[in-house]
């Protein structure tokens, strides 16, 4: 195990919470939240037919102790989530079978609990598709103030690797938005590095990524990126985020020291960047499933950026550990930040 998701449990088990999975009949989920227990991390919620999940788990050998079951068909809370429901704007004026009809979506359950207080983080995505997942999310978690569209991080784990913090780069966005804006771009350098501030409580380092560094290109694309920059910068300012951020950078000058003293030598983040923002999806998906599968790093996410409650979205491909580990940072989220850094106030 890396120091990196180490430091995270370690964190989280002096502030223990709850998880929600939806997918409560995917037995690397069941494994997922026994373990998630077990590590005193807190409790794992997974949804489903009772009956089936218990048998899923006895035809693969998992021990269910002390994992809370949910079954939305049959919730003494649905009425409750229903009028909670009918609250929301999309939603007005809905019909009470209607609204339960929604519910018994464990997705739309989950989502539902965790914009009801019922659970502090969600993980799902292990055996559905990205959609089926993000809709429930997009459509009941509010997003933050002042946030114009919800993005993703992928936290990559590099082995053996004095790249970013000690191997650990965190790379926005790589799943949701396909070309950000300049006002998108901005927020997602904005969040991305207020998340790795909340889970490291040390300073990110912000890398604007681009085929040019510091004017050695001079494009529309360049610009877009130089403008994003400027706004970040000045948002990170306005709401007292500590963080260093510069671009447009190339990859290499924002990763090593002896190329940016020749492309950057006055960047406060070339040579040292630990967050990466993409221009575009194309670039963040193409890169983070490069390093995963060429520098067999670990891949945690997609997390989700600018939602007012904390919740992520796994690969189908994800491992127990991945799983695990998605489940511990989406935890530490919910912490509030003096708690987590008391030294730091």
């Amino acid at each position: 195990m890396s120091a990196f998701i180490e430091s995270i449990r370690e964190k989280l088990r002096r502030h223990p919470k709850r998880i929600v999975f939806p997918e409560g009949r995917d037995p690397r989920v069941l494994r997922a939240a026994v373990e998630f227990y077990k590590l005193k991390l807190g409790v794992g919620i997974v949804l489903g037919d009772p009956d089936q999940i218990r048998a899923t788990a006895r035809e693969h050998g998992i021990e269910l102790d002390h994992v809370l079951i949910v079954d939305p068909e049959k919730a003494d809370d649905m009425p409750l989530l229903v009028r909670r429901l009918e609250t929301l704007q999309r939603y007005r004026g809905i019909k009470d079978a209607d609204a339960e009809k929604i519910l018994r979506n464990p997705n739309y359950f989950a989502a539902m609990m965790l914009q009801n207080s019922q659970c502090d983080g969600l993980v799902a995505g292990a055996s559905e598709f990205s959609g089926n997942i993000l809709r429930p999310l997009f459509q009941l978690i509010k997003p933050l103030p002042n946030i114009k569209s919800i993005s993703s991080c992928v936290i990559l784990d590099v082995p053996n690797s004095t790249f970013g913090d000690q191997g650990v780069i965190f790379c926005a966005d790589a799943g949701v938005i396909p070309n950000p804006t300049v006002d998108q771009l901005a927020d997602i350098a904005v969040e991305v590095a207020r998340l790795r501030r909340q889970l490291t409580g040390t300073v990110p380092h912000v890398a604007m990524l681009s085929y040019s560094t510091k004017g050695s290109a001079q494009t529309r694309d360049t610009e877009k990126i130089l403008a994003a920059t400027a706004l970040a910068k000045q948002k990170m300012k306005e709401m007292g985020l500590r963080a260093e951020i510069d671009g447009e950078l190339q990859v290499d000058a924002a990763l090593l020291p002896e190329i940016a003293a020749i492309k950057a030598p006055n960047s406060p983040v070339a040579g040292k960047a630990d967050v990466f923002v993409f221009p575009d999806l194309n670039s963040g998906n193409i890169s983070v499933k490069l390093v995963q599968r060429l520098a067999g790093a670990t891949a945690y996410g997609m997390i989700l950026l600018g939602l007012s409650k904390p919740a992520a979205e796994l690969s189908r491909g994800a491992s127990v550990d991945d799983i695990l580990g998605c489940a511990a940072l989406v935890g530490l989220q919910a912490v509030e930040y003096r708690k987590l850094y008391p030294d730091q106030e």
